[in-house]
C-alpha cells in the first residue's frame, strides 16, 4: 500500500508539529505549506517523528501523575491551607460562642437593673447600672471578635478551596494533554507503520491531475452554530479521457477563536446526490460513494450538508475537498492538493444577515515539479453518481496555507490512498 509522497509527508509534519495553525483571523494565510511540495519522508525520518511523539506522550504521562499527586495532597487534611482554614473555622466557632455568652449577660445585666426593689440604695442602683455598662462593652468586643473572626475563616476557606480548583484544574488540562498527546502518537506510529507496509517502489503509477476539479458552491462564509447549510460540490474531469472511477473526498476541520482547542467533534458533514438521494454520513477516510464513470469534459455534483452543534463555540472553520480517479486499466491518479474553502462559526443564537459564499485558497497549484507517484492500497467502497454536462476545466486551487498540519492527532485523513490492482 502506498499513499501520495506529497500528503505522506504532511502526516509526518502533523505529527511533528502543534495543531494550532488555525487563527483567530477570520481567513487562514494563503501560503502554501511546504509539506505539499517536500518529497517523501523516509523511514528513518518517520522513526524519528514517532520517537518524538512518543517521548512527548510519555512526559504527558508523567505530567498527568504528578497532577494527580498534586490534587491528592491539597485535597488531604494534612494540607497547609486545610489545616489553616479548619483552625479559622474552630476560631470562628469560639468567637460565636464568646458573642452568645456576651449578648446573654447583657440580658441578665438588664434584668437585674430593671428587677431592682423600691428599697435599693443609690450604692446598689449604681452597681448594678455600672454591670450593664460592662456588659454591653463586652458584647461589643465579642461582636466584632466574632466578625473578624468569621472574615478570616471565610478568607481561610477561599484560600483552600482555590487552590483544590486549581489543582482540579490543572490535572484536567494534563489529561487532554496526555489524550492529545495519545492521538499525536497513534498518529505518528500509524504513518511509519504504514510507510514500512508500503516497502519498495514497486506498485502502479498514480500521477497528479489538476484538471480533476473540485469545486464548492453555496457554503456561506458564516455557519451560526445549531444550525445546517447545504452546499454543492462539483466534481469535473477536465481532461480529454474518460475517468472510470472518480472518488470524491470532503473534510471539515473547526477550531474556537483562540485556534487552540480543535472542535471537530461539533462539526458533521453529510452528502446526497440524484443516486443517492438519502443523506448520508462521509466516511472515516472523508470519502464519498464514487462517480462511476466521469466523462472527459462530464461532471457530478454532490449534495453536500454541514451541521454544526449548538454547543460549538464562535470560531473558525475550512471545508477541504479533493478527488481520485482510477481507471480499469490500473492507471490512477488526483488532485495534487485540496482545497480549502474558510468559513466563520458564530455563536448559536446569532444572526449574521447575508453573508458571502466561503472563497478557496487563490494560490495556483505547482504540479511541473511534482514527479509520477505509485502506490496501491484498499479502495473506498465504491457505488455511482450521476454525471451530466460538460464544462471547462477549472483551476485547481492550493490548500490553505498551514491547515495540512494543524490537523494535528487527526491527520491521518491526508493519507489518502491509491487502489488496489483489482476493483473493490
Amino acid at each position: 500500500m502506498k499513499i501520495r509522497p506529497i500528503l505522506a509527508t504532511a502526516v509526518a509534519a502533523a505529527v511533528t508539529m502543534p495543531a494550532l495553525l488555525l487563527s483567530v483571523t477570520p481567513a487562514f494565510a494563503a501560503d502554501k505549506p511546504a509539506a505539499q511540495t517536500q518529497n517523501k519522508p523516509s523511514i528513518a525520518e518517520l522513526e524519528k517523528a514517532a520517537a518524538i511523539a512518543k517521548a512527548v506522550y510519555d512526559d504527558a504521562v508523567e505530567t498527568e501523575k504528578a497532577a494527580k499527586a498534586a490534587l491528592e495532597t491539597v485535597l488531604s487534611d494534612t494540607s497547609p491551607l486545610a489545616v489553616a482554614a479548619k483552625a479559622a473555622e474552630v476560631a470562628a466557632a469560639e468567637a460565636a460562642t464568646a458573642k452568645k455568652v456576651a449578648d446573654q449577660a447583657v440580658v441578665d445585666a438588664q434584668a437585674a437593673v430593671d428587677t431592682l426593689p423600691e428599697t435599693a440604695t443609690e450604692e446598689e442602683k449604681t452597681a448594678a447600672a455600672t454591670k450593664l455598662t460592662e456588659a454591653k462593652a463586652d458584647a461589643e468586643t465579642a461582636a466584632k471578635a466574632k466578625a473578624a473572626a468569621d472574615a478570616e475563616a471565610v478568607e481561610a476557606l477561599d484560600a483552600r478551596d482555590d487552590e483544590q480548583v486549581a489543582a482540579f484544574r490543572k490535572l484536567g488540562q494534563a489529561q487532554k494533554a496526555t489524550k492529545e498527546a495519545l492521538a499525536d502518537k497513534t498518529a505518528a506510529d500509524e504513518a511509519l507503520a504504514k510507510a514500512k507496509e508500503e516497502g519498495g517502489d514497486d506498485g502502479e503509477d498514480c500521477v497528479p491531475e489538476a484538471k480533476l476539479t473540485t469545486v464548492v458552491t453555496g457554503l456561506p462564509s458564516t455557519v451560526v452554530a445549531g444550525t445546517k447549510v447545504n452546499f454543492n460540490l462539483r466534481v469535473t474531469n477536465g481532461t480529454d479521457k474518460t475517468m472510470d472511477e472518480v472518488l470524491p473526498f470532503a473534510y471539515v476541520h473547526a477550531t474556537d477563536r483562540s485556534g487552540l482547542n480543535t472542535i471537530d467533534d461539533l462539526v458533521h458533514l453529510q452528502w446526497s446526490s440524484a443516486s443517492s438521494s438519502k443523506w448520508k454520513t462521509v466516511d472515516n477516510e472523508h470519502y464519498m460513494d464514487a462517480i462511476s464513470p466521469l466523462k472527459a469534459g462530464a461532471h457530478a455534483d454532490i449534495k453536500m450538508r454541514l451541521t454544526i452543534d449548538a454547543s460549538a463555540p464562535a470560531g473558525n472553520g475550512v471545508t477541504f475537498v479533493a478527488g481520485d480517479y482510477f481507471n480499469d486499466n490500473g492507471t490512477c491518479g488526483g488532485n495534487p492538493d485540496l482545497e480549502g474553502y474558510e468559513f466563520l462559526i458564530a455563536a448559536a443564537g446569532s444572526k449574521p444577515g447575508k453573508v458571502d459564499d466561503a472563497k478557496p485558497s487563490k494560490t495556483e497549484p505547482k504540479t511541473s515539479d511534482l514527479k509520477t507517484q505509485s502506490g496501491t492500497s484498499a479502495r473506498p467502497v465504491s457505488g455511482s453518481l450521476a454525471a451530466t454536462g460538460s464544462s471547462s476545466a477549472t483551476s485547481q486551487l492550493a490548500l490553505a496555507g498551514g491547515a495540512a498540519v494543524a490537523i494535528g492527532g487527526g491527520a491521518m485523513f491526508l493519507a489518502r490512498r491509491r487502489k488496489t490492482g483489482s476493483h473493490a
